[in-house]
């Protein structure tokens, strides 16, 4: 157990551990590859990594900055199409978990990636889907991951790019999703939270050591709620951070250099 960490080291370990060996994994672009590049190097290393641009099973090199950078590329087992990997895997039910980032989360797990304000004159642009809809509605489990700010996780997304429990329980099921009541987990670096099936709203599962719940709640634009005596996650040990910071990010990329 090491106690020199950074909460976002441990937000990427502990997201790296809701991934098992031999899963397939359809992987976003930013804090999802760090996470999963992580889990490929020290528990999974049968993980399927998939990547939204084509690259099936690569053996990725130091993380990629993009999910067009040929470091996602590296022996990979197929540089495929996005026909393939979105169409062939994704939507024929093929991948175990898909692994997303975004601007905002909001109570239901939906994330936005794509605007603030009104959407034809809006005040912020983000880069958009690209695979993140058909990841949120497709994949069996979903894994989200973000730094834990209140302007990130909002009571209602401003735009629903990819869709959590959309509006409750029920949510999915009415929008005529097939995969109506997957897991969903969010990663942050204050707690880790998992969608109650039956409200379709994120309650905290975990938190991270030394957080409180009124620490979290505080960051949050909605009213939380948590399971009872919500754990802590587990500590790194000084083997995870130095995988983390050599073999995973060793330019801090992601995650800044040591200080």
């Amino acid at each position: 157990m090491s106690v020199n960490f950074k909460l976002d080291e441990l937000m990427i370990i502990e997201s790296a551990r809701n991934i098992r060996d031999g899963e397939t994994v359809f992987v976003g672009t930013g804090m999802p590859m760090v996470a999963a590049l992580y889990a490929q190097k020290t528990h999974a290393p049968n993980m399927c990594f998939v990547v939204e641009t084509g690259p099936i099973s690569p053996l990725v090199l130091p993380v990629p900055i993009s999910v067009s950078d040929p470091k996602a590329m590296h022996r990979a087992v197929k540089l495929g199409t996005l026909r393939e990997v979105l169409g062939c895997l994704l939507q024929r039910g093929m991948v175990d978990v898909g692994f997303l980032g975004g601007a905002q989360i909001d109570q239901f797990g939906n994330i936005n990636s794509t605007t603030l304000g009104d959407y034809q004159r809006p005040k912020v642009r983000f880069p958009g889907s690209g695979g993140a809809n058909d990841i949120a509605s497709h994949a069996k489990r979903i894994l989200i991951i973000s730094r834990h700010e209140k302007r990130r996780f909002p009571e209602k997304c401003a735009y629903i790019t990819s869709p959590g429990y959309i509006n409750g329980g029920n949510g999915r099921k009415e929008a005529g999703l097939k995969n109506s009541y997957p897991d969903i987990t969010v990663v942050t670096n204050l707690a880790v939270m998992s969608v109650d099936k039956g409200t379709g709203k994120l309650q905290v599962k975990k938190l991270m050591p030394g957080v409180m719940l009124a620490q979290v709640q505080e960051n949050t634009g909605f009213s939380i709620t948590a399971i009872p005596n919500p754990a802590a996650v587990d500590f790194p040990t000084d083997e995870d951070l130095r995988i983390l910071r050599q073999d995973v990010d060793p330019d801090g990329e992601y995650l800044g250099k040591e200080d």
